[in-house]
């Protein structure tokens, strides 16, 4: 009885020395976010203002929230300089952010140690669609690792954004030739950063937690239900993810990988499924607890690094 005691006080002292910590030196997160007025029939503020609005309630947690029509597109340098984590929602606006501050922010990821989440549709997002295919390539690198310097040629073909048929080769994918003196020829499809089907009728799933003693799945049931959610269903065209953290099914058979991680260089890209902008998904508490996490996580990772 007295090692409980003494170890449930040792607890109590951990947690205070660590919010202590937090407050002085608060995790610095930026959601991004395209505001488009669809949001407006789950959120009266837009869906990003109701994440940062969420994280401002939590010790440690310093948050900017911006959109796509604040200057530099919400993305200064000034802004990305701050960001330890941040958070990206976009949906019918992808295009109109421009190539180069998607490759801005990879750099910033595989240099710098940012951790970049893209929620739901930002599946097709200028960021994520750039880190992925950075991703192909490091993959390809190192499948072929073996093969001396000026002995390797990689060549890519880009990935159109349209949708897969089902039965289609998945991509990224890769075919590689060898010559008679040595020299390897790889031609890389790039990611399609996309999947076969999709329907928004708002039916319930049920996510689970696959990977238990993963710090984003902390304080998580190991399975819930979201009420209403729009399906998305796999084959998912992405490299193979670091780490799968939970799964997505509906009752017609549907299934999806809805929380996975890639490593990226010094940082992470995070992808979360949920979070239509027509459903209050960012108001499930579930769902919350699964962003503070990944905040919470994002010095302990670099610090393993």
């Amino acid at each position: 009885m007295q090692k409980q005691v003494v170890w449930a006080v040792v607890s109590v002292l951990s947690v205070m020395a660590a919010v202590r910590a937090d407050a002085a030196d608060p995790y610095r997160v930026v959601v991004w976010d395209e505001r488009q007025p669809a949001q407006k029939h789950a959120y009266d503020d837009f869906l990003g203002n109701c994440i940062a609005d969420h994280l401002r309630t939590l010790a440690g947690i310093e948050v900017r929230s911006v959109s796509l029509d604040d200057g530099e597109q919400g993305l200064a340098p000034a802004i990305l300089d701050f960001a330890e984590v941040l958070f990206w929602w976009g949906h019918v606006r992808h295009a109109e952010v421009k190539p180069e501050k998607g490759r801005e922010i990879v750099a910033r990821v595989r240099d710098r140690g940012l951790t970049f989440v893209a929620l739901h549709s930002a599946h097709f997002a200028t960021p994520f669609m750039e880190a992925m295919n950075e991703r192909a390539r490091l993959d390809v690198r190192r499948a072929h690792a073996d093969v001396p310097d000026g002995k390797l040629t990689i060549t890519e073909l880009p990935a159109p954004r349209r949708i897969p048929k089902r039965d289609e080769r998945l991509t990224p994918a890769s075919d590689a030739e060898t010559a008679a003196d040595g020299h390897v020829t790889v031609r890389l499809q790039l990611p399609l950063s996309v999947f076969p089907a999709w329907k928004a009728h708002g039916l319930p799933s049920t996510v689970r937690i696959v990977t238990e003693d993963h710090p984003l799945a902390a304080g998580l049931p190991r399975q819930f239900t979201l009420s209403r959610t729009e399906m998305y269903d796999e084959p998912y065209h992405v490299p193979p993810p670091d780490e799968l953290v939970a799964e997505e099914t509906w009752e017609a058979g549907e299934r999806f990988r809805s929380v996975m991680v890639w490593r990226l260089g010094k940082g992470r890209v995070i992808y979360i499924r949920p979070g239509h902008e027509t459903f209050p998904i960012f108001k499930d508490p579930h769902m919350q607890r699964l962003l503070e996490n990944v905040v919470r996580s994002s010095r302990g990772d670099a610090a393993a690094r």
